[in-house]
């Protein structure tokens, strides 16, 4: 039976427990420091605290060391990998393979996939910074002792199903919910040039979501101010069955800046849907972790942060994939305006608004324009200031709902592991699933079964749950209740026991005949290459990354191709273009950058001009 991981962020502690409260089988943490999402940083006691939490459920706490480190930071590093080890962490996601030598308590990967495998050390994930897209790489990836790779945003079902025939023995989690990085992960060195802030090292400037003019070579404008690098967010949830076909066994939710109302929706939704294919196939797939979960909301994907929603490249590539006019949220489509008043307006649908919603819509300029709603009377809505641009017919977006957001500011959902009693009378006591109790046998005066089903089923705030209590027919002792309550807690303690101290991490396979080797003997700074446990790894004669030296290739790689969202790809299809090649993106600055496109690879380089 495959068991199926929906993989939750967590920007925090809070975010973490509502994760799982919310459903999640494993929940992911930015350490300290050295995680990909530098602003996302956590304790190591928070991680320790949520480790306490999620444990007992079965669900796992992985944690993101997942950026580039420079040597003076080793010795830092090292002494966070044991802390986290301490804390009982699940698995750490790792980009730099300085981390695999830190980690690593022998001389070889068979050391350090033997020490995971028997739970000395947390297993190690390859994250998507790893730039993970091709067979060859996710099996020279487990053949260092990698039990996880998380693949590209970019792959096809077909592709990753591809990879899953050819690597069968390693783990593949991929993303299905969130924002898009428009690069490769781990090979984006935009930010770093224009902003000295490294996506390698966690400090993301967000080039991607920046207005850029698109010119040819002749100076010709052929996009004035457009987004031209930022991409809708990701959804895959009606596709879950597919991916679970191609062989993903864990899907990754993105948002490790998001706030908790996020976490808890999307969680939610997700998990009803991984919970609607194992009930269609109860004896192929199951869950990774344990609990049933009770919501006091309806989950919405629409009603939550978002750009508008894309599939990105799972059937091949599509035509809608960016949003060219802003880089913000929208969110959910509700309706068109109807008739504008000097100080109101009416919307034609069927949603229902509330005081305080935050209300777009882009006008004729296509420059998104947000308000919020002051007064609401039925459909009709009273701005605090009547926005700019409104006329009838356009179609109206909300990007903050309140009474979504009221609702989940509250507790609004429950996990309880469900569990099955046993009662027994054996010679000198009782028997409750296994556990014996010593007590004289007296014999009832009245039937004694409603009282000791209420009796052992009150579980109170324990995370259990009990609606099956097996007592023979003709068991007919009289049990007090001080010993029902005793009997209780006993069992409660037990059950504790045995979450807390089991067997936390998936195994996997025995370790294979490992050897440190690079897939290829020539490096450059898409090696990442920055530090000297790094270049002795590789066997590098120097130190690479860009962030070091610069570098003279693209500072990203991209399978979004602007000329083929313009309806230029000949390739596909398209018209044939206008302009003279190469074209540039230009900053309102008057920074260039210059495209090339890769058509034999299907693929957008940008170069820094």
């Amino acid at each position: 039976m495959k068991a199926l991981e929906l993989l939750s962020p967590a920007k925090n502690l809070e975010c973490g427990i509502a994760a799982i409260d919310h459903g999640a089988d494993a929940v992911y943490i930015g350490a300290p420091r050295f995680g990909a999402r530098a602003a996302a940083g956590n304790s190591v006691e928070d991680i320790r605290r949520l480790c306490d939490y999620a444990h007992p459920f079965g669900v796992k706490v992985y944690v993101t060391v997942n950026t580039i480190l420079y040597d003076e930071e080793l010795e830092s590093t090292r002494q966070l990998l044991q802390e986290l080890q301490e804390a009982g962490v699940d698995a750490i996601l790792v980009q730099d393979m300085a981390v695999l030598r830190l980690m690593n308590h022998g001389d070889s990967p068979h050391d350090l996939r033997s020490a995971a495998i028997t739970g000395t050390v947390p297993m190690i994930h390859a994250s998507t910074q790893t730039d993970n897209r091709t067979p060859e790489k996710v099996r020279w990836l487990r053949d260092l002792g990698f039990s996880r790779v998380v693949l590209a945003r970019e792959l096809s079902v077909d592709e990753i199903a591809a990879i899953h025939h050819e690597v069968p023995d390693v783990e593949l989690e991929v993303f299905v919910h969130g924002a898009l990085c428009v690069s490769f992960s781990g090979i984006c060195y935009a930010s770093q040039h224009c902003f000295g802030r490294s996506a390698n090292r966690g400090e993301c400037a967000q080039f991607c979501r920046m207005q850029f003019s698109l010119v040819d070579v002749e100076g010709r404008e052929v996009e004035h101010d457009r987004y031209l690098l930022s991409l809708k967010d990701m959804n895959q949830s009606d596709h879950l069955e597919e991916l679970i076909e191609a062989g993903a066994t864990s899907f990754k939710i993105e948002g490790r800046l998001k706030d908790v109302s996020y976490v808890k929706n999307v969680t939610a939704a997700y998990s009803q849907r991984l919970n609607e294919i194992i009930r269609r196939h109860p004896d192929m797939y199951c869950r990774s972790s344990k609990g049933t979960c009770r919501y006091t909301f309806t989950p919405d994907l629409n009603r939550t942060f978002n750009r508008g929603y894309t599939t990105y490249f799972l059937h091949g590539r599509q035509p809608d994939i960016a949003s060219f006019d802003t880089p913000k949220a929208r969110g959910e489509f509700v309706g068109t305006v109807k008739e504008i008043r000097y100080d109101s307006f009416n919307v034609a649908g069927t949603t229902s608004f509330a005081n305080g919603d935050g209300l777009c819509f882009f006008d004729e300029e296509r420059q998104l324009v947000g308000f919020r709603a002051n007064r609401v009377v039925g459909n009709r809505l009273y701005p605090y200031r009547m926005p700019q641009g409104l006329r009838p017919g356009v179609r109206l977006y909300r990007n903050n709902d309140q009474e979504f957001e009221r609702l989940l500011s509250h507790p609004s959902a429950e996990r309880k592991i469900p569990i099955r009693l046993s009662l027994r009378a054996v010679d000198d006591g009782f028997e409750l699933n296994g556990i014996h109790f010593t007590a004289k046998h007296q014999q009832a005066q009245k039937p004694p079964r409603e009282n000791i089903i209420r009796q052992l089923t009150k579980l109170g705030d324990t995370i259990y749950t009990c609606d099956e209590v097996d007592i023979p027919e003709d068991f007919n002792y009289f049990i007090p209740n001080s010993v029902l309550s005793d009997m209780r807690r006993q069992l409660v303690a037990s059950l504790e026991s045995q979450s807390n101290h089991g067997d936390r991490r998936n195994h996997g396979d025995s370790p294979h005949d490992l050897r440190y080797a690079a897939i290829t003997s020539s490096f450059s700074y898409l090696d990442n290459i920055s530090n000297h446990l790094s270049q002795q790894f590789y066997g590098a004669k120097e130190l690479t990354a860009y962030e070091l030296k610069g570098g003279s290739g693209p500072i990203m790689q991209c399978r979004h191709c602007i000329r083929y969202a313009l309806g230029y790809c000949v390739k596909h299809g398209g018209k044939r273009p206008t302009w003279r090649e190469p074209l540039s993106l230009v900053l309102g600055d008057g920074r260039r950058f210059r495209l090339e496109f890769d058509c034999q690879h299907c693929q957008m380089n940008v170069y820094a001009s």
